[in-house]
């Protein structure tokens, strides 16, 4: 592979390597020369362009990671179409995801140009989830190189094991002193951590803490068809020889495993009745707070085996922070498109510059501005439109009376602009492939601006965020694909998104425009007496 500056002419089916920004000319990293290229690079006046040029033998970054890719993937996996040089691949149903670390350490041990990173082994995963990515550290690579590669992957080194356990019966030991209160929660708790997998409770008993009563719960249990038993003690099991061992060995069953190093988590029991996996749970398992005994679930329920050597094997990351909530469970996402955007209107501010009065009620041409900004969005080819409010909501609500939005009100509206952010990604609709970001003090956004960022969308190309450029500068606003939801929940103060959109520069798509309108945020007098002139 050829590498370096080259003149335009010379260039001639060339891979840009840099972003090149020149006057009116962008020619974006990663785009082939071709003579339309040549000509715009002569008018404007460039000299020379650092570009890349596969030599005989070389195969394309794109093509690379996708054969990559496709070797890799196994059963329940689904591999993305490449582009930059990246393939990713998502979970095809929702399961748990099992990483053969061997294959992954072979195809990062072939070259440093070929890269592969994955999830976390048996992390429970959602249908159209990312699980993993191949990258292409260049353009391109010698062709040995990835034949190679694939060999390695050959076999299929990640798979998503689906969920086959769906019924689930459980039995708790009742004491003196453990309030019934306690358990309907612990029921609670459980019924959410097998919602994600299909599974229910068909069948729940409550009985002394003794061994003759929980032997003949746990028989019942089995009788009915439970694929799955869990025992929740009144009291933590302390011994092998304690009531929930004793009780599974009494009715024929077998102990696998007594404890794990996992914290909290650590007085597990891990058995069997035939071919029914028992669990017998550790107290913190009432809490819906992460502990080693989701850890041991999810995996069952995906029909794993747990044997002794895989729960000594959980020490290592075993530390859980007891900060760490589990997730709620995940909706099932399908693969985004540019069908349905949302729009969100940020209008929940406190409008500190403008020295007291809210900016967003200040009227321009007779119309308040929020209100401008909403019908601009609900004119538009977005979807819906959902207006955040926080300070002085009821007014800023009246001011949109009559328009077709749907409000959300942010109680932290004083923390700053990330928390309308975040307050606006949880309300979008989870059919929506992803929403506009407006800001409630920019009336000059024009609903074609919207429509061009909508039309620029375009994720099967890799085009996952659209922003409003002109002469170098990015505006707003900007269109993000829900695949960036999870990190815009991260934004925290009174920040936006701007190292986010840089972090991903390879997947934003430029939308050239006309004037300020991208630009004029109105959060001073001044500013306001301005855009009123103008």
């Amino acid at each position: 592979m050829k590498f370096g500056p080259a003149s335009p002419a010379d260039a001639l089916g060339g891979v840009t390597v840099h972003t090149l920004r020149q006057g009116s000319l962008v020619l974006k990293k990663g785009t082939r020369i071709g003579p339309a290229e040549v000509a715009a690079l002569d008018e404007a006046g460039v000299k020379a362009v650092v570009v890349v040029r596969l030599e005989d033998g070389d195969v394309s970054e794109d093509v690379a990671a996708a054969s990559i890719a496709q070797a890799v993937a196994g059963d329940g996996v689904h591999v993305e179409r490449a582009f930059t040089g990246r393939a990713n691949l998502f979970a095809a149903r929702a399961g748990v995801l099992v990483v053969d670390r061997a294959a992954v350490d072979r195809i990062n041990g072939v070259d440093e140009a070929i890269t592969f990173a994955t999830l976390s082994a048996f992390k429970p995963v959602v249908e159209g989830e990312m699980i993993a990515t191949v990258k292409l550290i260049p353009f391109g690579v010698e062709g040995r190189l990835r034949d190679a590669a694939v060999e390695a992957a050959r076999g299929g080194g990640l798979r998503v094991a689906p969920y086959v356990i769906k019924r689930v019966g459980v039995v708790s030991t009742v004491l003196p002193g453990l309030a019934p209160k306690v358990i309907d929660k612990t029921l609670r708790v459980t019924e959410e951590r097998l919602a994600p997998a299909g599974a229910t409770i068909i069948a729940e008993r409550r009985v002394p803490h003794d061994e003759s009563a929980l032997k003949a719960a746990m028989k019942e249990m089995l009788g009915l068809g439970a694929e799955l038993v869990i025992v929740f003690g009144a009291s933590a099991i302390a011994d092998r020889r304690d009531v929930i061992p004793a009780a599974l060995s009494g009715i024929g069953g077998a102990i696998e495993h007594f404890g794990m190093p996992v914290d909290p988590g650590n007085l597990l029991l891990v058995g069997k009745a035939g071919d029914i996996p028992v669990l017998g749970a550790p107290g913190c398992a009432r809490s819906p707070v992460e502990n080693g005994f989701d850890w041991v679930l999810v995996r069952l329920l995906a029909g794993l085996k747990v044997n002794r050597s895989e729960l000594m094997g959980m020490g290592v990351g075993g530390l859980l922070m007891e900060i760490v909530t589990r997730p709620q469970p995940r909706e099932n996402l399908e693969p985004d498109s540019n069908r349905h955007v949302s729009a969100v209107v940020l209008a929940a501010g406190r409008s500190t510059r403008m020295g007291g009065p809210n900016k967003l009620l200040a009227e321009l041409d007779g119309r308040k501005l929020v209100r401008i900004v909403a019908e601009r969005a609900l004119a538009s080819k977005a979807r819906d439109v959902i207006v955040v409010t926080g300070h002085q909501a009821d007014l800023v609500e009246k001011a949109l009376a009559g328009l077709n939005v749907k409000f959300v009100r942010n109680p932290d509206f004083a923390k700053g602009l990330a928390s309308s952010v975040k307050a606006g990604v949880l309300a979008v609709p989870k059919q929506a492939d992803g929403a506009v970001i407006c800001l409630g003090d920019m009336p000059m956004i024009s609903a074609g601006l919207i429509d061009h960022l909508i039309d620029a969308f375009a994720p099967d190309r890799g085009r996952l965020i659209a922003v409003p450029v002109s002469g170098g500068r990015r505006g707003n606003p900007v269109l993000w694909s829900r695949r960036f939801f999870n990190e815009l929940m991260t934004l925290d103060g009174d920040v936006g998104a701007r190292h986010l959109i840089a972090k991903h520069n390879e997947t934003v798509a430029e939308v050239p425009v006309e004037g300020d309108g991208a630009f004029l945020d109105i959060d001073t007098p001044q500013a306001l007496e301005a855009a009123r002139g103008s």
